[in-house]
C-alpha cells in the first residue's frame, strides 16, 4: 500500500495469483474425488470378480487422493430360490489397483450365527456411501449390512465406517425383550471426525424410522 492508502500493483498481482492458485487448487482437489457402480462387464474387464471366492454382489470403483480403488461387496449364496437368495457369509473387500494387479487395502469377514437361529446375512446396499465425508480428500467408506432369523425378522444390524483404513463399527442387536438388546458404538468411534460422525448419527436415525427398528441399548 503506498502513502495516499491505495494498493500498488505488485500487492495487487500478488492477491490475484493467491486467488487463482487457491481456485485452481480447490477445483482440481474436488476432481479426484468420485464413485461409481461397476457393472457385470466392468468387473470382469478389471479382474475384480477374482477379488473373492465369492459371488459379487455389489462393485464400485472409486478414486481419490491414494488413487484408483476397487470395492466389492460379496455374498456366498448359499441357497437361491425362487423366493429368496440366502447368504450364510459375506465379505466386503477393498483392493487398490496396482500394476497391472491387486493390493488389498482392507475386507470385512462376517455370516450368521446359528446359535441365535439366523438363516441369512445380506448387504443393505441402500444405505451404501462412498463419499469424501469430511473433505479432506480421502473416501470414506460406510457399509450397512444385516441378518434375518428363521422367523424373518431382523436380528443384527452392523454399520462399518472404514476411515483411512481403520474400520470403525457401530453393532446392534434387535430384540423385543430389554434386556438381550444392544446397540454399541466401537472404542475407536469417537476418534472419527465429527462431521462423520454427524453422518452416521443421522444414519442411524434413517435406518431406524425405514427399517422399523429400535437400534438402542436396552
Amino acid at each position: 500500500m503506498n502513502i495516499f492508502g491505495l494498493q500498488n500493483d505488485n500487492s495487487i498481482m500478488k492477491n490475484s495469483i493467491l486467488l487463482l492458485f487457491f481456485f485452481y487448487t480447490t477445483f482440481g482437489f474436488s476432481q479426484k474425488i468420485s464413485s461409481f457402480i461397476l457393472n457385470k462387464e466392468q468387473i470382469v474387464q478389471l479382474e475384480a470378480d477374482g477379488l473373492s471366492d465369492f459371488p459379487i454382489y455389489r462393485a464400485y470403483e472409486f478414486q481419490n487422493k491414494t488413487g484408483v480403488c476397487e470395492l466389492v461387496l460379496c455374498e456366498n449364496q448359499k441357497s437361491i430360490s425362487k423366493k429368496d437368495t440366502l447368504n450364510t457369509k459375506i465379505q466386503a473387500i477393498c483392493a487398490m489397483n496396482d500394476h497391472g494387479g491387486f493390493r488389498e487395502r482392507w475386507r470385512i469377514n462376517d455370516l450368521i450365527d446359528t446359535a441365535e437361529a439366523e438363516k441369512n446375512i445380506w448387504f443393505w446396499t441402500k444405505y451404501f456411501s462412498a463419499q469424501d465425508l469430511d473433505g479432506d480428500g480421502y473416501m470414506d467408506p460406510v457399509i450397512v449390512y444385516g441378518t434375518r432369523d428363521e422367523n424373518d425378522e431382523i436380528k443384527r444390524v452392523k454399520i462399518i465406517t472404514v476411515y483411512k483404513d481403520k474400520k470403525y463399527a457401530i453393532r446392534a442387536v434387535e430384540c423385543d425383550l430389554d434386556d438381550c438388546r444392544s446397540f454399541k458404538k466401537d472404542a475407536n468411534w469417537k476418534l472419527l471426525p465429527q462431521k462423520i460422525q454427524v453422518y452416521i448419527n443421522q444414519l442411524v436415525v434413517k435406518i431406524r424410522k425405514e427399517q422399523n427398528l429400535l437400534l438402542k441399548d436396552g
